[in-house]
């Protein structure tokens, strides 16, 4: 496994970022376990979560099945770089959501609880709180910092523009700010490409996707469904809008004889600023192949191909729109 740096921060992680999102609530404790021990197999030492996973309000769930995978020792803990995140509502009280200074700080010892550590390795922001200015963010994250119950701090689902206003904010308190974005990225979203991966390269934060296969539809998603395999609500509606397009990624796959899948991570990892594409395996076996992923060496050629099939922005703000 190639392990490289998080953002500009000295932190090794694993190219590939193990998401947690389906344990509990799609892969049983015993199961999602067995991924985790695996995945250390592999030298998969990143590992992403929050505390809304698991989506019963308030309990945490999969942070609690991640704590008592830690707690049956071996090294789990110390092997691990932990990433969880705050923000989305843990009861109906006003002040149990969002980044209020209260709510990082109650939050963070809810999930420490719940993980069974005594720190966070990459505290996560789930998303822009647009009502809490960032000076009262990073007051509380630097005392989360000063009590070392928080090593870094990321952020999810942020701008261009919040990437360089929360920077800046840090900049003028002496503090060391995000070393990492976690944005929606793969081959039919590129919107990052705009903005948000230019300011990140800029600042020095390592961009982690999320749905790096678009909920499943490029994971060969037109050719399970011509199989007559089931596929979720959310599924069929994208490739009822995307099939065409979809079609012709598939029909390239085939050709180059590698798995959409494959294709989709490999993409990614090559990507400039991005640091490691979270997968959310629900089985062992999904895990296993997305290994397959870091071995792939797509030439120009193809690469010039994905982006006639996939175009995106055109590149980043301002050229992509202007001069």
């Amino acid at each position: 496994m190639e392990h490289t740096h998080l953002g500009r921060s000295g932190l090794c992680v694993s190219r590939l970022c193990l998401g947690t999102m389906n344990f509990g609530p799609e892969t049983s404790e015993e199961d999602s376990h067995a991924i985790m021990d695996r995945a250390h197999e592999h030298g998969i030492n990143f590992f992403d979560t929050a505390n809304v996973y698991g989506w019963v309000q308030g309990e945490g769930v999969t942070e609690q099945i991640i704590g008592r995978w830690f707690a049956q020792g071996g090294g789990r803990r110390e092997r691990t770089v932990l990433a969880t995140k705050l923000y989305g509502s843990m009861s109906d009280w006003p002040n149990d959501t969002f980044l209020s200074a209260r709510n990082i700080r109650h939050a963070c010892d809810a999930s420490l609880r719940r993980l069974r550590t005594d720190y966070v390795d990459v505290y996560q922001m789930h998303h822009v709180d647009r009502s809490t200015p960032f000076d009262e963010v990073w007051e509380a994250m630097d005392v989360l910092r000063h009590q070392g119950k928080v090593v870094y701090v990321g952020s999810s689902n942020f701008a261009g523009w919040h990437l360089a206003k929360a920077q800046e904010a840090a900049r003028r308190r002496g503090s060391f700010g995000l070393v990492s974005e976690q944005s929606i990225y793969n081959l039919l979203v590129r919107d990052v490409e705009l903005e948000v991966l230019p300011a990140a390269q800029d600042y020095g934060i390592g961009v982690v996707p999320w749905s790096p296969l678009m909920q499943g539809l490029l994971a060969g998603a037109l050719g399970r469904a011509e199989e007559g395999r089931r596929a979720s609500p959310r599924l069929r509606e994208l490739l009822g809008r995307h099939r065409s397009t979809v079609q012709a990624y598939e029909d390239l796959c085939r050709e180059l004889g590698e798995q959409p899948a494959d294709v989709a991570l490999a993409w990614l990892l090559g990507r400039p600023g991005v640091t490691a594409p979270l997968v959310g395996p629900r089985t062992l076996e999904q895990l296993d192949g997305s290994l397959r992923a870091l071995e792939l060496d797509l030439g120009e050629d193809v690469l010039e191909r994905l982006d006639a099939v996939f175009p995106g922005p055109g590149g980043p703000a301002p050229e992509a729109y202007a001069w």
